[in-house]
């Protein structure tokens, strides 16, 4: 009973958490593709992962510490191409790009590792819910409790976004200050549970559009706890149905997003939130 109702509330934190950093980074980049694992800040905190992991290091702190460093790199790095290249395609293609390097780069780490090492680290890169320790959970508990707190912090900068950042300056928004409390709490949501579950597709991505189709409102007042309630429910209910087919809840999560993410596609052909 206590593995389970551990793993329920892992499946609980890590859906809210996922959903609402991919809600912030589509509302920022005004791109409706926009997520932690599309634009490459899951790979950054795998990345930083399979550095520890792979150097033999097994500690929990050390693992979100990567993360958490991996996932900031790639959002200052994105943040700062976002600045120079208004086409959101090209930062699309560039956060694509930048997956494919790390992946280069981990294979490389895979193959000098030793095998114990490389055997965990496989393990962690299917993506699992039921792994998570009481030690873990202690971490990933607070991080995503404080990221949610910033997002919420958040929400009057973001419905401000919604116009442009032209007019969020105009209305008084403090653009720098506020991204900087995006990019802080989307690296505690997407980084920690990158650090403990392991990199899960899709929930990031597509959870918001559900939000939108169910609760039809751009407020954020409204939009955002939509969506961390509907990603918290979903993976759950993603969890259940894995563990009933003996699969890695990752399948389960793409068989649900890809049909969204193709159906966002013909919807916004202009590409903008």
């Amino acid at each position: 009973l206590n593995i389970r109702l551990i793993k329920a509330v892992v499946a609980l934190l890590a859906g809210a958490a996922l959903s609402v950093s991919g809600l912030q980074m589509q509302t920022l980049f005004r791109n409706p593709l926009a997520g932690p694992y599309v634009l490459g800040i899951s790979s950054g905190a795998s990345l930083g992962v399979a550095l520890v992991v792979l150097a033999g290091v097994g500690s929990s702190i050390g693992i979100a510490g990567a993360a958490w460093l991996g996932a900031a790199v790639v959002l200052l790095v994105i943040a700062a191409v976002g600045h120079r290249i208004k086409d959101i395609m090209v930062i699309l293609i560039l956060g694509m790009m930048f997956s494919s390097g790390v992946s280069a780069v981990v294979q490389i780490l895979q193959y000098l590792s030793k095998e114990e090492a490389l055997k965990a680290f496989v393990i962690w890169t299917m993506g699992s819910l039921g792994d998570v320790t009481v030690p873990q959970l202690a971490i990933l508990l607070p991080s995503v409790i404080v990221g949610l707190l910033l997002a919420v912090w958040t929400i009057k900068p973001l419905n401000l976004l919604l116009f442009g950042e032209e007019y969020a300056v105009t209305m008084g928004l403090n653009i720098r200050r506020s991204r900087g409390l995006l990019f802080l709490s989307t690296t505690l949501l997407a980084g920690t549970v990158t650090a403990f579950c392991g990199p899960i597709g899709f929930i990031g991505l597509a959870m918001p559009h559900v939000a939108r189709m169910l609760f039809r409102e751009a407020d954020h007042r409204v939009l955002l706890p939509g969506t961390l309630l509907s990603g918290a429910a979903v993976l759950l209910l993603c969890d259940i149905v894995s563990k009933m087919f003996t699969l890695p809840v990752n399948a389960i999560t793409a068989l649900l997003g890809i049909p969204i993410v193709v159906w966002v596609v013909l919807r916004n052909k202009s590409m903008t939130v």
